[in-house]
């Protein structure tokens, strides 16, 4: 599975890099059996949605899974990066597994 970081309003740092590719990276496990042919890819999207703003829902978290014959989105904002990539990552696997329900007919 790959994974393609876009940073927006933001510079990544190496450290931010590393935990977004942890924590997402381990979605990986759960897709296993679409991605032996090479079809699963994720994009992932860490933005500041406002520069002038300092308290608040300043940062947003999004993930696009795309799987063969589906497009999983999940998307969260929070005050601390750190915490809208794994929320993300819970939502993504929710996704999932209404996804592996649907397709197989149990999870």
């Amino acid at each position: 599975m790959t994974i393609r970081i876009k940073v927006t309003k933001l510079a990544l740092s190496p450290a931010l890099r590393t935990y977004t590719e942890e924590k997402l990276g381990g979605v990986e496990k759960l897709v296993r059996r679409w991605d032996a042919a090479g079809a699963v890819s994720m994009s992932v999207e860490i933005a500041r949605t406002t520069r002038h703003h300092k308290k608040g829902q300043i940062y947003y978290a999004e993930a696009n899974l795309k799987l063969p014959g589906a497009m999983l989105r999940a998307r969260e904002e929070h005050w601390d990066m750190r915490v809208a990539v794994t929320k993300v990552r819970m939502k993504l696997k929710k996704e999932i597994e209404k996804y592996k329900q649907k397709t197989t007919g149990r999870a």
